[in-house]
Parts: C-alpha cells; sequence; structure tokens
C-alpha cells in the first residue's frame, strides 16, 4: 500500500485541490465520502476511480479492491485534511466524466432539467430527487455549481452516476428553447394542477433570484399557506419533478 506522509507530496497536492471547484476543473478528479457511498461506488461503478484514500489499514481489511484503484495510506492529519465531512471513513479519488454541451433547440426527451443552482448542497440534493423521479438529463447552465465538488457529492450520494449531465450557456445566452418548456416562478399557474407532458424541459433559477423575467416559459408556482414567502429552490423543484412523476 502506497504511504503518504508529507503535505508536499505532489499527489496529495492534487487531491487537496479538489475540495475546490477550479481544482476540480483543472485536474478533472473529484473526491467521494459516505460511509455507504463509497462502498456501494466502488462496487458498481468502479472504473470511474483510481485510489482509495484511508488514515487507517484496519478499515479497509478485506475489501476487495479491483486492479484499478490503488489504495493510499495517509498520515492522519493529511487524512482529516480531506475528509471535510468528518466520515472518518474511506475516500475514493475519481475522473470527471466529459459532459457534453447540450442541443437545447432540439426536442426534449423526457424530463430535462435545466438548472442555474450556485450551492453545492443544494445542486447535489437536487441531483439526489432527480435521479428518484426519473428525470432523463440535467442541463448545468454556467451558474450552477460544480456537480463534483466535495459539498454536491456528499449531498447527491450516488445518484449523481445515474444522471446524463450536459452543460449549458449563461441564463442570459439561452434563447430560444425546445419545448415544452415550464419554469418555477412565483405568480405563475398551480403546479398541483398541470397536466403534465411526457417530454418537457424544467427551467430552475438561482437561489433568491428565480429566473429572468424575459424567458420564454410557461410558469408554474407551487401553493402552500402563504406563511412563509417561498420554498427552498431544490425543494420545489423535487415537489415538481414527483407531480412529473406521478402522472407519467
Amino acid at each position: 500500500m502506497l504511504q503518504i506522509d508529507s503535505p508536499q507530496n505532489p499527489r496529495y497536492r492534487t487531491w487537496l485541490s479538489l475540495l475546490e471547484g477550479r481544482g476540480i476543473r483543472k485536474a478533472r478528479r473529484f473526491l467521494l465520502a459516505g460511509l455507504k457511498t463509497v462502498p456501494e461506488a466502488l462496487a458498481r461503478w468502479p472504473e470511474r476511480f483510481g485510489e482509495l484514500l484511508t488514515d487507517d489499514p484496519a478499515r479497509i481489511e478485506g475489501w476487495s479492491l479491483p486492479a484499478n484503484v490503488q489504495p493510499v495510506l495517509l498520515a492522519k492529519p493529511l487524512f482529516r485534511e480531506l475528509d471535510v465531512s468528518g466520515t472518518h471513513a474511506p475516500l475514493l479519488v475519481g475522473t470527471v466524466p466529459e459532459m457534453p454541451s447540450a442541443n437545447l433547440s432540439a426536442a426534449p426527451k423526457g424530463l430535462e432539467l435545466v438548472c442555474a443552482l450556485s450551492d453545492p448542497s443544494n445542486l447535489g440534493a437536487l441531483l439526489r430527487s432527480a435521479a428518484s423521479f426519473g428525470a432523463s438529463r440535467v442541463v448545468l447552465l454556467e451558474e450552477a455549481a460544480n456537480p463534483f465538488h466535495p459539498r454536491a457529492t456528499r449531498a447527491a450520494s450516488n445518484a449523481l452516476f445515474e444522471l446524463e449531465l450536459a452543460r449549458g450557456p449563461r441564463f442570459a445566452e439561452l434563447g430560444d428553447i425546445a419545448g415544452p418548456v415550464f419554469a418555477l416562478d412565483a405568480g405563475g399557474e398551480d403546479l398541483s394542477r398541470l397536466d403534465w407532458p411526457s417530454d418537457l424541459r424544467l427551467i430552475l433559477g438561482e437561489e433568491g433570484q428565480g429566473v429572468p423575467a424575459n424567458l420564454s416559459a410557461r410558469r408554474l408556482t407551487i401553493p402552500t399557506t402563504g406563511s412563509v414567502e417561498s420554498l427552498n429552490a431544490t425543494v420545489a423543484a423535487s415537489i415538481a419533478l414527483f407531480s412529473w412523476y406521478s402522472r407519467r
């Protein structure tokens, strides 16, 4: 087993950079944490990963590692730096897949989410809901957080690997989108009364800002008691996804 004790080790420095979106984009690598998430990901998608990091060999005793996954023993202070979720469980280092650019002028197939959520935790939770309710694709606009940020992968769990991800333009550059196109926005029609089409695009704006007023989309609102000003964007999107899924 490879052992790393120095914080100046080049491989460790690369892994440390994966705690931020900039480092993930540069290295095209990501960290995956979770007591259940890591063993499941290793069993179901072993080809996505290259290293398994731990600070205690006993934690991976009896694990059956594929040939392409190298076990690495890190000094405890180094491991703590990477274990931002505080799981104390082994971490996987994976390769970020290529995300093609979405052709939004082509008709949607199934429910396609077009998303600009900039908070990694919110984005991760949204991806988990998208996988749970059968979204066919998630298009991440430039304003969106990196889906492989540690906070996003923690919230998404392994739902991240069940989804087709694609890149989109900035919100301001969306232009005409093939539809039907819906957007979650205050003041729209009652979502609970909608006869959902099978194929559509659902637009989800940035937290607190919503969708641009000039966006050509059918606006949907989730009816509430009115005791709070608005729902969290991820909660609202999850309700919309469930509504579509339940009427398929």
